[in-house]
């Protein structure tokens, strides 16, 4: 999407609070990004939802593959040329 990111993260501590999580993940990719005058890049605030189920993880996984054809930018989820996993990240059903 051109104006927001989707992240499903799961910060390698659990004690790490998420805030600490995204603001060093901001600092990264800002530190990197090349055209200085669209800095900054970032809202100060964030927007996180607590996956506690594999089925959970899925219905928001489409939410985000689709957001672009909500959008009208693309008329199939795979068309859409920013988007992927680094890595998986499990579900253990309980």
């Amino acid at each position: 999407m051109p104006d927001h990111i989707h992240l499903f993260c799961s910060p390698a501590d659990p004690a790490t609070r998420l805030r600490v999580w995204i603001e060093y993940w901001q600092w990264l990719v800002t530190r990197q990004w090349p055209v200085a005058s669209e800095k900054p890049l970032w809202q100060k605030d964030y927007w996180d939802t607590q996956l506690r189920t594999g089925q959970s993880y899925s219905a928001k996984w489409d939410y985000v593959r689709r957001n672009p054809v909500r959008a009208g930018l693309v008329s199939d989820p795979d068309e859409w040329p920013h988007q992927g996993q680094i890595s998986l990240l499990p579900w253990t059903e309980r």
